[in-house]
């Protein structure tokens, strides 16, 4: 099974996020969610169940220096 572990607003810091996390060796997809005719909408970050811890440590480190 796959857990979300974070939600995009856009397909651009969705590809960022998934390149930081498989740099890290983890699994990831995406699934887009609430997609417009225009192309736009948000994303999900998808990790393996038991890799959702630690990307979710990875993804609060990353986060974290962007702000």
């Amino acid at each position: 099974m796959w857990t979300v572990v974070y939600i995009a607003t856009s397909s651009a810091a969705a590809n960022r996020l998934v390149a930081v996390l498989r740099e890290e060796g983890l699994m990831v997809t995406m699934r887009p969610i609430d997609s417009s005719a225009d192309g736009r909408g948000s994303i999900e970050i998808l990790v393996p169940d038991g890799e959702a811890e630690e990307a979710h440590e990875v993804l609060a480190e990353h986060l974290g220096h962007l702000g």
